[in-house]
């Protein structure tokens, strides 16, 4: 077997895991609305957000400890994780969560696929902007028509019954655009960092919040609620951040947010195994575009000379 041949082994299988921590990631965030929805019943939004950080840096805490690791301690490197906090957890949760109070999952699921492409128009505003490949392009625009086509036009029957909540899910969507550029600052760390570190960082601002306009202690979550919070610290952050951090890492912003083109068909999918629910001839076109859609937004772009 010859070196090229090995090389090309060692590409598809790295592409291979990529795509399958694409799926794993989706799912985990895609069962995240379902968690949101059921939390905040009892738990106000800004103290379940605040408990999910809390509660998820704290496992990626013991696990760091677990495998010998030390959390920067730099002023610098904390600052950064500051800012990833604010774009990718304490500013577009509690949007959500609060959004999720009145927003129909369908119409909440269009609104929060559109992260790629913010990513897209914030590249291209900044100043390094380069060209993206025409394949990433359509990778976009095929996710974006695929999600349509899943969720139904009978989902944007609701746009505009709840405005302030329907542009809050757009707000979040565009701070996890911010976040996936913003997250290229740790691409020299163990994805443990970045994760635990702008998850203490998210704590540590919405904590004293959660406190003064909650006042949690006076609180009578119920246990649907509570074990909602459970899932929702552990599998759709804990596991879900350090997954994402290594993503962009390997694949790069575009890519890793084509994730949120995915929570789309993984909820479906999730529907049909657990709920019994089934899929339209539409919807089964749209799995079909969103699919191809990731793979072109995954797809090695070749270099030209």
């Amino acid at each position: 077997m010859t070196t090229h041949t090995v090389a090309a082994s060692h590409s598809r299988a790295g592409r291979f895991t990529d795509f399958a921590l694409l799926l794993v990631l989706a799912t985990l965030w895609g069962g995240s609305y379902t968690f949101i929805r059921v939390g905040v019943e009892t738990i106000p939004p800004v103290t379940l957000i605040a408990a999910r950080t809390l509660l998820a840096g704290a496992i990626l805490l013991i696990v760091i400890g677990w495998r010998g690791l030390r959390l920067p301690r730099d002023l610098a490197t904390w600052r950064l994780f500051l800012a990833q906090a604010c774009l990718n957890s304490v500013v577009p949760f509690t949007l959500i969560a609060w959004a999720e109070r009145s927003v129909e999952a369908g119409l909440a699921t269009v609104l929060s696929s559109t992260s790629p492409i913010f990513v897209v128009l914030l590249t291209c505003l900044s100043a390094t902007a380069q060209r993206l490949p025409r394949i990433r392009l359509a990778g976009i625009e095929a996710g974006l028509a695929g999600t349509l086509l899943i969720v139904g036009v009978e989902a944007m029957a609701g746009v505009g019954d709840h405005l302030a909540a329907q542009l809050a899910l757009v707000a979040a969507s565009l701070c996890y655009a911010g976040a996936a550029l913003f997250g290229r600052n740790f691409k020299g760390l163990d994805p443990l960092m970045p994760a635990a570190g702008s998850l203490i960082c998210g704590a540590v601002v919405l904590i004293p919040l959660s406190l003064v306009l909650d006042r949690p202690w006076t609180l009578a979550p119920s246990v649907a609620s509570l074990q909602a919070l459970i899932a929702l610290s552990v599998f759709s952050t804990a596991l879900a951040f350090v997954i994402y951090f290594r993503l962009i890492a390997r694949l790069g912003s575009v890519a890793t947010t084509s994730v949120a083109y995915l929570r789309v068909p993984t909820g479906v999918l999730i529907g049909m195994v657990f709920l019994g629910e089934s899929l339209s001839p539409t919807a089964w076109a749209g799995l079909v575009l969103i699919v191809g859609g990731v793979l072109a937004m995954t797809a090695p772009v070749r270099k030209t000379v």
